[in-house]
């Protein structure tokens, strides 16, 4: 029996190439799953990325979730696994009645709305990495290849072993330093700043008995993408819906319009009252330059640094200070400021607006330390950000080249999809 024989393919750049030359259904990508960790900083950043390779509509959201109250508070620096066995023993020592339920307030926070994603975690399912893979497994001849995109150190145990389980059917991205064995994943997308433990001055600072537990252990390869700072959703498209939505509120304000986002202190850059006393200072000093200021606080500002800023120029005229009630006005004031002052500790807010090309002001930086310290100085070098030191002219405007790191790590995505024979649904 003679062999068959394929028709030659048409030639690149023939529209309706049929089906039987571009693998068929089985190369097309057209679903994506989320794996998240409860807090929205992460979340943010896996779903920003989903968006940027037009996969929003089209996005099941997992989360991975740690056992809460009592001992647990203190044993979350566990591996995620680890974790919940020991919560599991514990409950069947102490028996599940008289186990002590203590909520601290380090708790997940909630996307909101404005991010496409319902607010309570009984409204997503709980990641389970065999269920994963055996859905992609089951459905890749129906649907094709499934988009894995996975952020946060709680995450990558799951992301990892749905790849061990179907690597043939998932096409795995990790954000965030993944700590170990990189080769885990088709795709790590992690900010520059988390190598910063491979520069001479930080192995000055690292005792040598420590330094091979920090990571990362070597230079980054050809499957990890590097990034300035975090991804996210503040796109082009996000910000004219966002332009639109808080017209009303917004476009009639004095001008300039000056936006200040307060995050919370974190153990590489630590803040307190006194910074809050710096900042209102500060701020006061620049109230002449502004036509309106809106200050903004984070879900880990301290009650301390709420109460100074409030007390102190919760009643100026010109000052408006969002009270934590919805609508959350953020992607309003990305949309319409005309500068941003921005506390140092929050990498994703310094990211979102350094995205709009506008005026950033960073405050309270000389108090971060290792790699936030690091972000800083590129951020400086790059032109993206200036120190906040109370004597600007708020009305003087200066520009650069908007940071987009969300795009160019979709287009990177893009090129590892396609060099292993699949590509995205267009």
């Amino acid at each position: 029996m003679r062999p068959i024989r394929l028709p030659e393919p048409p030639s690149v750049g023939t529209l309706g190439m049929p089906e039987i030359f571009e693998g068929g259904v089985y190369s097309v990508i057209r679903r994506a799953v989320i794996i998240g960790n409860g807090f929205a900083g992460t979340e943010n950043q896996s779903i920003g990325l989903v968006r940027a390779l037009g996969l929003s509509n089209h996005q099941s959201i997992y989360r991975v979730t740690r056992p809460k109250g009592g001992i647990n508070e203190w044993l979350h620096w566990l591996p995620v696994s680890l974790h919940k066995t020991l919560d599991y023993i514990i409950r069947r020592i102490c028996g599940y009645s008289r186990y002590p339920v203590i909520v601290s307030g380090k708790k997940p926070v909630h996307l909101p709305s404005e991010y496409g994603v319902s607010a309570g975690l009984s409204s997503l399912l709980e990641a389970d990495a065999k269920q994963i893979a055996t859905m992609a497994r089951e459905t890749f001849e129906k649907d094709g290849p499934l988009l894995v995109v996975a952020s946060g150190r709680d995450t990558i145990s799951v992301a990892s072993s749905i790849k061990r389980l179907a690597p043939g059917n998932v096409f795995v991205v990790q954000i965030q330093h993944p700590r170990s064995h990189l080769n885990r994943f088709d795709l790590v997308i992690t900010p520059k700043h988390d190598y910063y433990p491979l520069t001479p001055q930080a192995q000055e600072q690292i005792p040598r008995f420590l330094r091979r537990w920090i990571t990362p252990s070597e230079p980054p390869d050809s499957h990890v993408v590097l990034t300035m700072g975090a991804l996210h959703q503040a796109d082009a498209a996000a910000l004219r819906n966002a332009a639109t939505a808080w017209h009303d509120e917004l476009a009639p304000l004095p001008k300039p319009l000056v936006v200040v986002n307060i995050g919370g202190p974190t153990r590489h850059c630590r803040y307190g009252a006194d910074l809050a006393k710096q900042l209102t200072v500060s701020l006061q000093n620049v109230l002449a330059t502004c036509g309106s200021l809106r200050i903004s606080f984070s879900r880990r500002t301290p009650h301390k640094v709420y109460d100074i800023i409030l007390k102190e120029l919760g009643h100026h005229s010109k000052v408006y200070i969002w009270d934590g009630e919805e609508p959350n006005p953020h992607m309003g004031h990305l949309a319409w400021a005309d500068a941003f002052i921005i506390t140092a500790d929050s990498i994703s807010m310094l990211s979102e607006a350094c995205g709009t090309g506008k005026p950033v002001y960073v405050t309270g930086a000389d108090r971060c330390k290792w790699k936030f310290l690091d972000f800083h100085k590129s951020l400086q070098e790059r032109g993206l950000a200036r120190p906040f030191t109370g004597k600007e002219d708020m009305a003087e405007s200066w520009s650069y080249p908007p940071l987009n790191d969300t795009a160019e790590a979709a287009g990177r995505v893009r090129e590892a999809i396609a060099e292993r024979g699949w590509r995205l649904q267009c």
